[in-house]
């Protein structure tokens, strides 16, 4: 009698494990104005720079998240034909305080309209060096390049942004 009642216990607290394993339990999924949308959050646009940063036309830093905006950097690159494009432009860089997806991210916009971030690391260097010309919190403008573009096999290639600043290695 005990070998059965053993087993039926077994037997139920496997198919209490099956039933977890397979999703039993799930928490009520939150409401819709509940889950974060980055797609939704824009930075305001910049202030006046405070200076103007140059890495003697290097162009070594380049833009991330730009597929985001996509359409802006390909308008920003104007027309190029079949050739990729060499766009000069001025970037204005200042940090995103307000961003609740990101914790202190530099907004890159050229033209006043917002074409990406820098990576974490050229953010954290950009914060310092406003800090060792004791601008912290100001915007800064550079050189920029819009490059890509170019018709390959009946297609478009993506644009990339690149800065004039020194990257952070």
């Amino acid at each position: 009698m005990i070998d059965a009642l053993l087993l039926a216990a077994m037997a139920l607290s496997l198919a209490a494990m099956a039933w977890l394993l397979k999703g039993g339990f799930r928490p009520p999924a939150p409401p819709p104005s509940a889950l974060k949308d980055t797609r939704t959050y824009t930075p305001p646009a910049p202030p006046e720079p405070a200076a103007h940063w140059s890495d003697n036309g290097r162009m070594q830093t380049e833009v991330v998240a730009e597929s985001r905006y996509a359409e802006t950097v390909r308008e920003l690159a104007g027309p190029h034909g079949d050739d990729g494009a060499d766009t000069r432009l001025r970037a204005v860089l200042m940090v995103d305080h307000a961003n609740p997806y990101d914790d202190k991210p530099v907004a890159v916009f050229i033209g006043g309209r917002m074409v990406g971030y820098l990576a974490p690391k050229d953010a954290q260097g950009f914060r310092e060096q406003q800090v060792r010309q004791d601008i912290a919190g100001q915007a800064v403008s550079c050189d920029a390049a819009i490059r890509g573009g170019k018709s390959w096999n009946g297609k478009r290639l993506a644009y990339a942004v690149w800065l004039d600043i020194e990257p952070q290695r």
